[in-house]
């Protein structure tokens, strides 16, 4: 039996799951890492601690399941998007911490470019909006503020990544600079369309091309990870951002699919196959996935704040020690509060792109508590979800009713799903099977292998675990969706 090792480097931690050839998980091994707030709106990683858990959790995942590494077939490769980083081509050196997806100091710069008229020569190619969350004004940003930085790109001595190009080229020891179509669209810099790096964007930000990684299929030949790593040279065979490689996770192949994926952010994906929509509600055009030179393309709507709200709750609050406590304190809130959490902490993501907004929670009363606010929380995934699918049912009629597939860590609480299931009026499929990012990521590689089968047939073997039906009346739907949206326009108002 052949397996497969998926890195899954995400936001707050790195994981490796080794999946066997019947896309069981054979083992899991996941280290968390600082989180850097240098300034306000600011979010900063240590890149060598991106690699070393990296590379820590593959060894670890490899140990557990004590098999011999010649039975590895293949390394896939699923990351947080739009992180970027910068390093010294000969030494492997970052210039600068890598500048996480969340970070906005790249807004004066949005707005500039905005002012001067960018924005619809940006979003024609890119499927974008000007945006400090995308990779090419953090690039800018880094070239214009460290010393020498811009003069040794021009030379040639700097190379430029998001996160799986920073894995690749190390796993590689050097030997590789490359990313996938997935990756590279989320940079600001990429021509969905023509499928190359655009020159106008690369000029218009002032980024030498000389940095950009070559761009290949999802699943394709990326290098091998080098012998003194894991014993043995082994080939990384796939690769595709943590979005994509979930709705490619929940076989999402079909065009009017859609998942939405609930992690630090949130974040969902409608398949809309070969059609390139343009979006009329201000969410993203995106490459679904890239095979055999084939795009697949899809609508995407993006959450800055969902897993992270529970987070700030314990961390920032105290007031629970683990996410898992909020479910039973939501269940005991007083409804009848009506308290509503706008969880804008680095700005609003879809569909109101406003960078300057920051959190703000409504409808306190001296009764107010920590289950009401812990309800809020839950229930301001639920109200955003609503707005994404909203906006993507107005851009694109085939959406039609198909149900939406959840996954990442919230969508294991079933009070969270069935809020969400009742205020979109939709059913929530929640699959057996909840590591789609890492199983996405894992079928790339393991079909390049030959490990693992077709789209088609890894399509059937997807399982549902259960569906949450609505069943909230429907005026009370949409009257606790109107006052979020007061909510979300007082927020932005302040």
């Amino acid at each position: 039996m052949s397996y497969i090792l998926s890195i899954d480097q995400g936001t707050t931690s790195s994981r490796a799951i080794l999946f066997d050839a019947d896309f069981g998980v054979t083992a899991v091994a996941q280290q968390e890492f600082d989180q850097y707030f240098p300034a306000s709106g600011w979010v900063e990683h240590d890149p060598s601690d991106l690699w070393a858990t990296t590379a820590a959790t593959c060894r670890s995942v490899i140990e557990k399941a004590g098999i011999d590494v010649a039975r590895i077939a293949g390394i896939g490769i699923t990351n947080q998007r739009e992180t970027t980083l910068v390093w010294d081509r000969k030494t492997g050196q970052p210039i600068h911490n890598a500048i996480v997806w969340q970070d906005r100091r790249a807004a004066p710069l949005c707005h500039e470019l905005r002012a001067a008229g960018h924005e619809d020569m940006v979003t024609a190619r890119t499927g974008l909006l000007l945006d400090p969350y995308f990779s090419g004004t953090k690039l800018k940003w880094i070239l214009d503020n460290v010393d020498g930085a811009r003069a040794r790109a021009e030379a040639g001595e700097l190379a430029f990544g998001t996160v799986d190009s920073w894995l690749v080229w190390n796993l590689t020891g050097g030997k590789a600079h490359l990313t996938d179509a997935t990756n590279a669209s989320r940079t600001m810099l990429y021509d969905i369309r023509e499928g190359r790096w655009s020159e106008a964007l690369c000029a218009l930000l002032d980024i030498p091309m000389a940095m950009l990684p070559e761009v290949r299929d999802c699943a394709s030949d990326f290098g091998m990870a080098r012998v003194d790593l894991f014993g043995r040279e082994i080939p990384i065979l796939g690769i595709a951002g943590d979005q994509q490689a979930a709705a490619i996770g929940q076989a999402c192949f079909s065009p009017g699919m859609m998942k939405s994926t609930y992690g630090t952010g949130c974040f969902a994906l409608l398949n809309t196959g070969p059609d390139m929509v343009r979006s009329q509600n201000r969410l993203l055009t995106t490459v679904a996935y890239q095979l055999d030179g084939q795009v697949s393309y899809a609508l995407e709507g993006s959450i800055f704040v969902a897993g992270a709200v529970v987070q700030w709750l314990r961390d920032g609050l105290k007031m629970i020690r683990e996410a898992s406590e909020t479910q039973p304190l939501a269940e005991t809130a007083d409804a009848a509060q009506g308290v509503v959490m706008v969880p804008a902490f680095t700005g609003l993501g879809a569909p109101y792109w406003n960078s300057e907004c920051r959190g703000a929670i409504f409808g306190l009363s001296r009764n107010t508590g920590p289950a009401e606010l812990a309800r809020a929380a839950l229930e301001s995934v639920g109200f955003q979800t609503r707005d994404l699918l909203d906006a993507m049912h107005a851009d694109w009629p085939g959406a039609g009713e198909t149900a939406l597939r959840v996954d990442g860590g919230m969508s294991a609480s079933d009070w969270t799903m069935q809020f969400l299931a009742d205020i979109t009026g939709a059913p929530v499929d929640r699959p057996a099977v909840l590591e789609t990012t890492a199983m996405g990521a894992a079928w790339l590689a393991g079909q390049r292998a030959g490990v693992y089968p077709g789209a088609a047939e890894f399509a059937a073997t997807w399982a549902l675990d259960r569906r949450f039906e609505p069943v909230m009346a429907a005026p009370l739907r949409e009257e606790q969706h109107g006052r979020w949206k007061r909510a979300v326009q007082a927020a932005m108002a302040f």
